[in-house]
């Protein structure tokens, strides 16, 4: 009975997923629901930015205090081991229902495009930010990061083993392609409020440090992370890697001459 549930409680907890990204591919792009990103304002400009920016700093402390492993630990004596993502998974999304629910319009154009090959580029490149999103999770293993694969194994009485560390197509030009999608997704419309420029601002300096604290996440638990971090960029490809890596890499090299 207690791996069913969990093989349930999984699968609900990927549909709440699914429902919040396919409501959030509206909320950034304004079709489709009233209160999107860049609606009409309804309050003062100071008490909106108050609101936004308490939200958006509700969804970054959710989404990095319970992806740090110490947090991991001490969580999985509460809740079963086999889901743990799967409860992480929920919490994000429901962080991002409560922002969706209580976002406040601001209402002053920074910009605004208004030639129809402007705008058919940014619109292209915000589709190709979400295709790219869902490509990159495929290629790493959707349903291991969004807990599926956890309770299924959990269901099946099989141990769950982790991930390997490895590098395939779009992961072999840039470390963090789910990253860049999601600035394509912030970034590219033709119609960039206040609202919108503070959200995307924002969420732009929560991404730059969650690199660091996943990057040193990943370099304690798979060795072979720092010489990738070396070669590879992280957002923009053929760029070279991390400047800090080579840094830390000519270091160990001289240490040991």
């Amino acid at each position: 009975m207690k791996r069913s549930l969990v093989l349930l409680y999984g699968a609900a907890c990927y549909a709440v997923f699914l429902a919040t990204f396919l409501y959030a591919v509206a909320f950034l792009g304004n079709f489709l629901v009233g209160n999107s990103i860049d609606a009409a304002p309804t309050t003062g400009i100071g008490q909106a930015i108050a609101i936004d920016i308490a939200l958006l700093a509700v969804f970054a402390l959710q989404h990095s205090i319970m992806a740090r492993p110490a947090f991991k630990r001490w969580w999985t004596r509460i809740v079963p081991t086999a889901a743990e993502r799967s409860t992480y998974v929920l919490f994000s999304s429901l962080a991002l229902i409560l922002l969706f629910w209580l976002w406040q319009p601001i209402g002053a154009v920074v910009w605004r495009v208004d030639s129809p090959v402007g705008q058919g580029l940014l619109y292209a490149g915000y589709a190709a930010g979400w295709v790219l999103l869902l490509v990159a999770t495929f290629l790493i293993d959707h349903f291991d990061l969004f807990g599926l694969r956890q309770s299924w194994l959990y269901f099946r009485g099989r141990p769950y083993s982790e991930i390997a560390f490895r590098t395939p197509g779009l992961y072999k030009l840039i470390r963090h392609p789910i990253y860049l999608a999601w600035l394509l997704t912030f970034w590219c419309t033709p119609v960039m409020t206040a609202a919108h420029l503070l959200f995307a601002v924002m969420t732009t300096a929560y991404i730059l440090i969650a690199i660091q604290l996943e990057e040193r996440d990943l370099t304690r638990a798979f060795p072979e992370y720092a010489s990738y971090r070396q070669r590879v960029p992280s957002l923009i490809p053929f760029t070279g890697g991390s400047t800090k890596a080579k840094s830390v890499a000519a270091g160990e090299q001289l240490r040991y001459r």
